[in-house]
This record gives C-alpha cells, sequence and structure tokens, in this order.
C-alpha cells in the first residue's frame, strides 16, 4: 500500500514511521515544508496547490498531518495553513483518485470540555464521557480548524451525487468521487520518542525550566496526561487499523491510549475499528529512569 504523509517530519509523522515504516506492506512517501537529516523527504508547502499535486499520484491512502498548531497561533496562519492547506490536499487527493484519507484531528474539537470541567476531570472517578457524537466544543481558532476539516472532509467523501438533478446544477461543482473515506483521528497527547510516557510533559517541563519535579505544576501535568496519552504504538496500531479498513465513508475516532482515568469513550474505536490499544497510563507510577 502507497501512502502519503504530509507533515511527515513532526513528532506525530515520526511516531506513525518509528512503528510501521519497517513494514514491508507499506510504502511511504514523505511530504513536509522542511527536509530531514535522516528520512528522504519531498519538501512542498500545503498552502500551494500546485506544488503538492504530483506527489499524490499513484497513492492509495493519505495521511494528513501537517498543520499549525500552537494554540496560540494567530487566526490568519490557521487560515492559511490548516482550512486553505487542508482543502489543497483533499483536493489533490481528489484529483489523484486517491480512496482513504486519513486526518489528523484533535482533542481541541471538544476542548471546551476539559476547561470546564478541569482539574476534577482528571480523576479517575470524574463521571465524564464524550462520545464522537457529542457536539463540537473547540478551545481555539486551532479547535476551530480541525473542526472545519472535519466537516471539509465529510462534505468531499459524501458528496458522490447531485440530490436534485438538472433543479439545480449548482451542486454539480460541489462533487468529489474521491476520497471514497475519510478516518478524522481527534488525536489527544502525543510526544516525541523520549517523552513517550504519561510523565513525559511533566518532564519537559522540568528539563526546560518551566517548574520543578516535587511542584503542583509537575503533579498536574502528570494528572492531566494520564488522560491523554496516546503511546507511539497504540498510534501506530490506530493508524494501520483505518488504513486496513474498508467499512466507512466518514467517521470519527480518539487518537488516545486505554487510560483508566480519560474523559472521551473508546468503544466506538473497538467497535468499528476493532482498535485493542495496549498502553494505560493509571499504570505508570513514576517516570523512566
Amino acid at each position: 500500500m502507497r501512502v502519503l504523509i504530509t507533515g511527515a517530519n513532526g513528532t506525530v509523522g515520526s511516531a506513525i514511521l518509528s512503528e510501521l515504516g519497517d513494514q514491508e506492506e507499506y510504502e511511504f512517501t514523505c511530504l513536509d515544508a522542511e527536509d530531514h537529516p535522516e528520512r528522504e523527504t519531498v519538501v512542498a508547502d500545503i498552502t500551494n496547490y500546485d506544488e503538492i499535486r504530483p506527489h499524490f499520484d499513484n497513492q492509495d491512502a493519505v495521511i494528513h498531518l501537517a498543520a499549525a498548531a500552537e494554540l496560540s497561533v494567530p487566526w490568519d496562519t490557521v487560515e492559511d495553513t490548516n482550512i486553505r492547506g487542508m482543502y489543497n490536499v483533499l483536493q489533490a487527493a481528489a484529483d489523484a483518485e486517491v480512496e482513504n484519507f486519513i486526518f489528523a484531528s484533535s482533542i481541541h474539537t471538544i476542548g471546551m470540555y476539559e476547561i470546564e470541567n478541569s482539574p476534577e476531570l482528571y480523576d479517575p472517578e470524574y463521571d465524564l464521557s464524550v462520545t464522537h457524537e457529542e457536539p463540537p466544543r473547540p478551545d481555539s481558532f486551532y479547535g476551530v480548524s480541525k473542526v472545519l476539516g472535519e466537516a471539509l472532509g465529510r462534505q468531499f467523501v459524501e458528496s458522490k451525487e447531485n440530490p436534485l438533478g438538472e433543479l439545480h446544477p449548482v451542486y454539480e461543482t460541489n462533487l468529489r468521487d474521491y476520497p471514497t473515506s475519510f478516518y478524522s483521528l481527534r488525536i489527544l497527547t502525543v510526544l516525541d520518542e523520549p517523552y513517550d510516557h504519561p510523565y513525559g510533559l511533566a518532564e519537559t517541563g522540568v528539563d526546560e525550566g518551566w517548574w520543578e519535579r516535587d511542584s503542583d505544576e509537575y503533579d498536574l501535568m502528570v494528572d492531566r496526561m494520564k488522560c491523554t496519552w496516546l503511546s507511539h504504538r497504540d498510534l501506530g496500531q490506530l493508524v494501520e487499523r483505518c488504513l486496513q479498513d474498508d467499512s466507512i465513508d466518514f467517521d470519527v475516532f480518539w487518537g488516545v491510549s486505554d487510560n483508566e482515568s480519560t474523559w472521551v469513550d473508546l468503544e466506538h474505536n473497538r467497535e468499528v475499528l476493532g482498535y485493542d490499544p495496549k498502553d494505560d497510563g493509571s499504570e505508570w507510577d513514576s517516570p523512566p529512569e
């Protein structure tokens, strides 16, 4: 299976390639805005359709990760990279007749649930379970862009025929034959390899000098990540389940490990994709040495 990954050199892309890159079943093309010292990379900007379009030919699937991901980025950047870029990647996939599209959405599509209920939310006994069907409640322009990306993907895969025929020819301009499947993965927390554990955010803060190890800030970050951690091996499994699936046209799935204290519901992942996460943040009581 030939798979194009946009934003391949980022944290999530690197984790996916680490988990799946050595499998003979997959032939990955890595596309990113910058080159990588250890990985063959197609250097292209997703805001430029003509620049990225040739690299979608002969691909079986696209994993779209490229985005301006900081919560503080201004609207102009979000609009250009995350919305215009999303449209360009979807349209390139459609024009190249790529069937499967995996979109890196985000927990920030529902971020207001966390803001409204934290820090009590991080307690395993707290009574909240957000399903994939709950209304989006984005917490930032970044979160808004991911909601729009999901909606755009749904429009592409579900608009296959004009429901009113010649009475409304305007519909014809919005029809797409491809992609045929769109998987929106609302990813919670994935960190670079040295921090791929439930203490990763807290340890990052120590290493960056933001707080001390014996501090309330450190403990809060541990409590949060024990809810939101998506381990690299569970991420790899989730992506592979989507690549191998042939049952849906559009659907939304949570990107999280089997954490006891998570506030999102993984039953839909299990039922539709057969997702069987192996890691649970609650099983850790200290960072790795």
